[in-house]
């Protein structure tokens, strides 16, 4: 687990659409803090920091420190909203934690040695990243930042799973339990075929049945009438 990042809150008692519009004029962003056996709390945090905590890919999957005053919460983010055309955080829902208390969080999948595998060194081939996160179990003390697979021996043609993930003490993927069917693929390395000029051509081609068999009448369009022009 890494370094707690520190966020400095403060209460507010204002709560609705109309509240959030205003502290995000006043560069806030607005957020809720839930869990722990304890009843919820909207805080208001400052936009401009959060979003510079944010550009670290830890903050996403590891322990963050609220403090409200003299007061601290160890917490995680559970959600954030995003402005879908600015760069602004509309909302965050943070829960807290107990040290006794299993969470579960989403985690990076680094994946390490992708240039030297022999499917891409000597097959030429490309890696796939078909997950670049997990959902883990475990209790606080125990969250990794993230998990690291290496791929150095993946040849051409071949992929890892879910249950290829290493893991550190304290941490399980719940996704495993579910069967054969839940562990979904992860990594892959194969040859991406160039489409040519010509092949994209033939691709163009209209579907069968769509070009009349020489000596037969062009098929017409179902609903379509051969006095539709003289109706009326």
């Amino acid at each position: 687990m890494a370094d707690d990042f520190d966020l400095i809150a403060e209460f507010r008692d204002d709560i609705g659409k109309g509240a959030s519009r205003r502290l995000r004029r006043e560069g806030k962003v607005p957020a809720i803090l839930y869990g722990g056996g304890r009843p919820p709390r909207n805080l208001a945090f400052d936009h401009n920091r959060v979003l510079q905590q944010l550009e670290n890919e830890s903050f996403y999957s590891t322990v963050l420190n609220v403090k409200v005053g003299d007061k601290e919460q160890a917490v995680i983010l559970k959600d954030l909203q995003r402005h879908p055309a600015k760069r602004q955080i509309l909302h965050m829902d943070l829960q807290r934690i107990l040290e006794d208390e299993e969470i579960r969080m989403n985690v990076p999948i680094h994946f390490l040695n992708e240039a030297t595998a022999p499917g891409v060194k000597q097959a030429g081939g490309k890696v796939s990243h078909l997950m670049t996160d997990v959902e883990v179990v475990c209790l606080p003390r125990y969250l990794p930042e993230y998990l690291e697979v290496d791929i150095g021996n993946l040849d051409l043609d071949e992929m890892l799973y879910i249950s290829d993930i290493p893991l550190p003490e304290g941490v399980s993927i719940p996704a495993l339990a579910q069967g054969d069917e839940a562990n979904q693929p992860i990594v892959s390395i194969h040859v991406i075929k160039e489409v040519t000029v010509e092949e994209e051509e033939g691709l163009a081609v209209a579907a069968p049945g769509a070009v009349p068999v020489a000596g037969e009448e062009p098929a017409q369009e179902e609903g379509s009438s051969d006095d539709e022009s003289n109706e009326g």
